[in-house]
């Protein structure tokens, strides 16, 4: 089905208000995966809507959560998501760090009692659309193994980073630290298809092209130890020092079982200002001439970008499944 960006989000809104999610939160959430949508990250966008509707209704989640924040440090903010969504706490972050940064050169959010991240791109990019440097980390549910080990300790805990570029889109990397979003592996189980081999180990620890396996078993880290060693770190930042759940102690996102999810995100947020006497602007853009130089290479972030464009113009394509789903809610 074709939809406008906005039909989508009211789509979106209608679901999650008759599943007991208020109207300022069904709105957050509505724009950031209809957003996700027009990014090409379908994994993290309409198809959410069943899952985040149930655990709604189950109490999984509070859809009448209002994040609290308070700031215990003149460049530290600390952001109880109070179980509810994920997407209310970003905008909240995104509102207040920014004059933070500019007041102090460099702010941090620490997110506890969250959810489901989404793509984090878009929230760091949106610091950087105001002149700012952002980094993102996110932890979820437990889906990866330690480097030689069969059961999930680690999420697939994904980092974030946009740059501004004077004149220009900025630069945006968004990754997750499995080789590929598990939420691709869930898009595939939705869609009864195979996954392509090298993504994921069934719970046997042996690989895998058998979607419901894999979200049975674990995904394979990106760069084999290296992205189990980051994974690590991101625990430790977005969990340990937030005093969310660690991953092994999250319920499942795509579920409406169990506790909340609770779980942790940390964002910095740095004014180039305070870095450096220099024109860092100049620099950056000289950096971002050097690598675009080969005619074959582009930045990072241009794909999602010129694909956002496209959707606010032309609006998205959803599968006809996605939307029956969203609509028997």
């Amino acid at each position: 089905m074709h939809l406008s960006l906005a039909e989508a989000e009211t789509l979106v809104v209608e679901a999650l208000q008759r599943n007991g999610v208020s109207a300022e939160n069904a709105r957050s959430v509505a724009v950031a995966l209809a957003a996700a949508e027009a990014a090409g990250q379908g994994g993290h966008g309409l198809r959410r809507v069943p899952a985040y509707a149930g655990q709604a209704k189950a109490g999984k989640t509070d859809g009448l959560a209002v994040p609290k924040m308070s700031r215990p440090f003149p460049a530290v903010l600390r952001i109880d998501a109070g179980n509810g969504y994920a997407y209310p706490a970003l905008d909240l972050a995104v509102a207040e760090l920014p004059h933070i940064a500019r007041e102090q050169g460099i702010a941090l959010a620490a997110i506890s009692r969250s959810h489901h991240a989404g793509v984090m791109g878009l929230t760091v990019e949106r610091f950087a659309d105001l002149g700012l440097v952002a980094l993102m980390v996110a932890n979820a549910p437990a889906a990866m193994a330690p480097w030689g080990g069969k059961a999930p300790v680690f999420g697939t805990n994904p980092i974030a980073f946009a740059a501004p570029l004077p004149g220009n889109d900025p630069i945006v990397i968004d990754l997750a630290l499995s080789k590929v979003a598990r939420g691709k592996v869930m898009a595939a189980r939705q869609q009864g298809a195979p996954i392509p081999a090298g993504w994921a180990f069934d719970r046997e620890g042996r690989p895998t092209t058998d979607a419901e396996e894999a979200l049975a078993g674990t995904m394979v880290p990106a760069g084999d130890s290296k992205g189990a060693a980051l994974a690590l770190m991101v625990e430790i930042l977005a969990a340990g020092l937030t005093g969310a759940n660690y991953a092994f102690e999250a319920s499942s996102l795509f579920d409406d079982k169990g506790a909340p999810p609770a779980l942790g995100h940390t964002i910095i947020a740095i004014n180039p200002a305070a870095m450096s006497a220099i024109d860092t602007a100049q620099r950056l853009t000289l950096l971002a001439s050097e690598i675009t130089r080969d005619p074959d290479v582009r930045l990072p972030g241009r794909r999602g970008q010129t694909s956002r464009r496209l959707a606010l113009a032309e609006g998205i394509t959803v599968e006809d499944e996605v939307i029956e789903a969203i609509r028997r809610l």
